[in-house]
């Protein structure tokens, strides 16, 4: 079997129980959008994990919201799709029964609820420690680059080490030590290319390049008026333009169902994030669409 996820900290945990469970010949990190646009091939030998639905694959596990362009499972499907903090905890409650040794990982899984689900503290934020630190060293958008051998190392050393032998691994302290390091300039940087719009801070980083390493929660630390952030850069050959929509985690009062509004962009995601790839010459105009309505939500 073949293990296709996404390399967040939600796939790497997804990753660890499966792995462990199951008989996998690879894993494969992809974009949620690369199914849902139907850019990459699934076969039956798949397990689609924090993934939407193909019906072509063997076995599915995933928590976020599902959307008509989702291609919802209509029938019986093998694996488990719940409301759930996290695809992890999808994936250890389908599991965790036959496979009790699943347990030792209790805290990887709780720490995984936490960070999918942002349900941070501030301390959290500013001084990340832990499963949370490791976390961000893996999001997409925290911009440290490629990371497919990253992510497979992780999956082997969360079997073996506690995570204090996971943060002293050499490219894990690598990654953090870059995160420390250029966090004055990420809060700089967001500052300077942020604006309030209403209820909604809006960060654009297109014309900036490369983009900005720094934990992407840090703009609510800097704007606590606003209650939901949209932010965007440069997609793949800038054939594209990524958006990130996501209600504060300290000013939690959106009413926006983030999940829904980005998939009537092509994208998906949670009640409470969510993200979208807007065709770049259109990018403009659908930006401004989706701020009137999360300022409209309130």
């Amino acid at each position: 079997m073949r293990l296709v996820t996404r390399g967040d900290l939600d796939g790497l945990t997804c990753a660890v129980f499966i792995t462990s469970c199951e008989t996998i010949s690879e894993v494969v990190l992809i974009h949620p959008q690369d199914i849902t646009d139907n850019r990459f091939t699934v076969t039956k030998d798949d397990i689609l994990a924090n993934l939407p639905f193909s019906p072509a694959c063997g076995k599915w596990f995933d928590h976020h919201l599902l959307t008509d362009n989702n291609d919802f499972p209509r029938e019986a499907f093998d694996g488990r799709y719940a409301l759930a903090p996290s695809a992890a905890r999808v994936v250890y409650d389908y599991y965790v029964g036959k496979n009790p040794g699943l347990k030792k990982y209790e805290k990887l899984l709780v720490e995984t609820d936490r960070l999918d689900a942002a349900l941070l503290t501030m301390d959290d934020v500013l001084d990340p420690k832990e499963y949370i630190l490791l976390g961000l060293t893996l999001d997409p958008r925290t911009g440290l680059g490629s990371w497919r051998d990253y992510f497979l190392k992780l999956v082997e050393a969360l079997k073996k080490y506690p995570i204090e032998a996971v943060l002293g691994l050499p490219d894990v302290m690598e990654r953090t030590a870059k995160l420390r390091e250029q966090d004055k300039s990420f809060r700089e940087l967001t500052q300077a290319h942020s604006r309030l719009d209403g209820n909604v801070v809006f960060t654009d980083f297109r014309n900036v390049s490369p983009l900005p390493v720094g934990n992407r929660f840090l703009v609510y630390t800097l704007f606590p008026e606003a209650n939901v952030s949209l932010r965007v850069h440069w997609g793949p050959n800038r054939q594209s333009v990524a958006a990130a929509v996501g209600h504060s985690i300290f000013n939690r009062t959106s009413r926006t169902t983030v999940g829904i509004l980005m998939s009537k962009y092509g994208g998906g995601g949670h009640k409470g994030a969510g993200t979208c790839l807007l065709p770049a010459d259109e990018a403009d105009a659908k930006i401004a669409e989706l701020i009137e309505q999360l300022k409209k939500d309130g």
